[in-house]
């Protein structure tokens, strides 16, 4: 008899792992359900009750395949390891899984949904075609293998800012989850413009690539004798600190005094947690390149959304031409018709038919003499929701439809006033996705990394996200005329989204 199921999505991540991140297809399967299990045990919060039972399209496998349970060690890494993962069950959940008929079977429950959690989390965050291996070292050693910043990186610094013919002192450090900021103070005010332009060489100077770029910003405190700049360094990817999902459910159920449509991506270079009204936005573009964290920037946007509204104060449209990303929200009450649009027919409708809920909407303000929902909301006038429109990317509804575009550029065009707020990602951040229309009325920017300054142009209108580490480093700047701010992704995974669920279920019970 099986002692735990996948299903067809498991399967495919299995053979992907196998294939295109070990480049060994003809392997056991044991490896990759030996590293789902790992991943899934570094997550505090226990797997839900979801994973449980045989799937569709899925495969059955023994103990023997997962744990080696009753088997000798061989050349193909089949070795019995099942009382250390026992043992391990036992401890993370707090429970007997040695002793007696029922604790064998908490043990194979568990085994299973920790073994199919630890697949979804690394279908959210490794596709086909990035290393796996470095993948592999920062989501399962990285926290583990903190190393401190070099106590000398201060002096080379200094070298490298004199090579370019700049003369300083550093002031002090601060250290944040990936980078270090040096405050500069510079013996001559005059020489800020050779600091910009010597960037890259001292990039070089330091050991950096030409993608690990250093940022340079004016420190916001007083200038006095000398001008104080802030050098962000970037440091080895195995010293990052990962920002969890936690954090922001802490943020979202914990703030008071903000606007209604705020929202957390993460937290700023220092490890401080980042927000904006997303209502004063009002509208967004979210950009970046296959692996920058565009995805899940996107869900800690909608977590932020879910973990604080009900349905009667938000209405989510999300649209998926993916038809991967934003399946999991189908369940919340809060989205609208209890599905997430994939068909690019139903797309178009959707959209029409929120263009005519603008107008209705604002036939609406005009009758109670208000100026906003908002405003109609406080009065006690118009009990209507927010509406928060979704496209996860908007390059494949483009490139489907060229019609969409229209009701679009119409809903950012004038849906502000009767809160109806549009997000845009896109992985293809050119002129043909986002057109000259688009880009006018969709002042809000997030920027994660892209591959030339020209990109980052097209989303921020300024270079700089050429620069971004990946992995969910962004450059912010939420409204028109504001200054671009740089933070780090809070990681949200799908376990993440199970909790936010069963907590606005309890809610509503």
């Amino acid at each position: 008899m099986p002692d735990i199921y996948t299903d067809a999505q498991d399967e495919r991540t299995i053979g992907d792992v196998l294939l295109h991140g070990l480049g060994t297809p003809r392997a056991p399967k044991l490896r990759v359900l030996r590293i789902a299990l790992a991943r899934s045990l570094q997550i505090p919060t226990p797997p839900g009750s979801e994973l449980d039972g045989s799937r569709l399209g899925g495969s059955e496998y023994a103990l023997e395949r997962i744990t080696g349970a009753g088997q000798s060690a061989d050349e193909e890494g089949r070795r019995d390891y099942d009382l250390a993962v026992r043992a391990l069950l036992s401890i993370y959940h707090g429970e007997d899984m040695f002793h007696g008929e029922e604790a064998d079977h908490r043990y194979r429950r568990y085994l299973q949904r920790h073994v199919r959690r630890g697949l979804q989390e690394i279908r959210t965050t490794w596709r086909p075609g990035h290393d796996f291996h470095g993948f592999l070292y920062h989501e399962l050693f990285g926290a583990a293998t903190t190393r401190p910043v070099r106590a000398d990186l201060g002096q080379q610094i200094l070298a490298g800012l004199r090579e370019i013919g700049v003369s300083a002192q550093i002031r002090g450090v601060d250290n944040g989850p990936r980078i270090s900021r040096y405050r500069v103070y510079l013996d001559d005010v005059n020489h800020y413009d050779k600091v910009k332009r010597g960037l890259d060489k001292l990039g070089l100077h330091l050991g950096l690539s030409t993608r690990q770029g250093i940022l340079l910003q004016e420190d916001e405190g007083p200038v006095r004798e000398a001008r104080v700049l802030a050098l962000d360094v970037p440091r080895p990817a195995e010293s990052w600190h990962t920002i969890p999902g936690a954090r922001l459910r802490e943020w979202a159920t914990q703030a008071n005094d903000v606007p209604t449509l705020t929202v957390w991506p993460g937290v700023d270079v220092l490890g401080e947690p980042v927000h904006f009204d997303l209502g004063a936005a009002p509208h967004l573009l979210v950009g970046g390149t296959t692996g920058s964290g565009k995805s899940v920037c996107l869900h800690a946007l909608l977590l932020s959304l879910l973990w604080r509204l009900a349905p009667q104060d938000l209405q989510l449209t999300l649209i998926d031409p993916k038809r991967v990303e934003l399946a999991q929200y189908a369940a919340f009450p809060q989205v609208a018709g209890g599905e997430v649009v994939e068909d690019i027919g139903d797309a178009l409708e959707i959209l029409q038919q929120l263009v005519d809920e603008m107008e209705r909407r604002t036939l609406l303000l005009r009758q109670h003499e208000v100026a906003n929902l908002s405003e109609g909301r406080a009065q006690g006038g118009i009990d209507l929701p927010y509406v928060v429109v979704v496209v996860e990317e908007l390059a494949d509804l483009l490139f489907q439809s060229r019609e969409a575009e229209a009701p679009l550029v119409r809903l950012a065009q004038k849906a502000r006033a009767v809160g109806i707020h549009l997000v845009l990602a896109t992985q293809r951040p050119d002129a043909d996705t986002f057109s000259g229309l688009l880009r006018t009325n969709v002042p809000g920017r997030i920027a994660l990394s892209v591959r030339t300054g020209a990109e980052s142009k097209i989303i921020l209108d300024e270079t700089g996200a050429e620069k971004l580490l990946g992995a969910g480093d962004m450059l912010l700047r939420p409204q028109a005329g504001a200054r671009a701010r740089r933070a780090h992704g809070v990681r949200v995974g799908s376990d993440d989204i199970r909790l936010c669920l069963q907590s606005v279920r309890g809610r509503s019970q």
